[in-house]
């Protein structure tokens, strides 16, 4: 029985140093040498301190922001607990909660002209989406530009250079990341 049982083992061995050692270490000092900001998280700093990660949303509430896709996770932007609501389109509690949320965007923005798009009111199916639609990010500019004391259409501009394209120019919906787009806000135009 040993017999049988030493080549197994071996390879057991053999196979957890390669897989479980080997192949991760190789990996991520490629990503490491390859994509140094990417393989870190994406992380963005300013004045020396990091305010946030490119690829996870954060909660923006004051109207002189733009304002994320709602978040899923408990608490809000939580990345650890990713993950989607998983509520039906006919579940009563999602439909509740896009009249909510539909209602106090309606209330916040109040110039805006239609219904709040989709991307604002429904979570994404990992809750801590980055991103914006453009029209979401259009359908904010009233409130932001009034809050700033700045013209729409230089707003408008604004959202205009961090719309970032389809991947190879086909591949996915045009977006806006939120805390880019607040990052040169207050970079231009500061809080006082």
């Amino acid at each position: 029985m040993l017999k049988e049982l030493r080549p197994a083992l071996s390879l057991l061995a053999v196979m957890t140093v390669l897989t479980g050692l080997a192949y991760p270490l190789a990996v991520t000092g490629l990503a490491q040498a390859l994509f140094p900001r990417q393989a870190d998280g994406s992380l963005i700093e300013r004045g020396g301190h990091v305010v946030g990660s490119a690829l996870i949303g954060q909660s923006f509430t004051r109207p002189q922001y733009f304002w994320s896709r709602p978040s899923a996770t408990t608490p809000p932007y939580n990345a650890a607990a990713s993950g989607g609501s998983n509520l039906a389109p006919s579940a009563k509690a999602l439909v509740n909660a896009v009249k909510s949320r539909e209602k106090m965007l309606m209330a916040a923005d109040p110039d805006a002209e239609g219904p709040p798009p989709a991307d604002l009111v429904m979570s994404s199916a990992s809750g801590l989406d980055p991103d914006i639609s453009p029209a979401a990010a259009e359908w904010q500019v009233a409130r932001v530009a009034a809050a700033r004391r700045i013209p729409p259409r230089t707003l408008r501009r604004l959202v205009a250079a961090h719309t970032t394209g389809r991947f190879l120019g086909v591949l996915g919906p045009r977006v806006v990341n939120v805390l880019k787009l607040n990052l040169a806000l207050d970079a231009r135009w500061p809080m006082r």
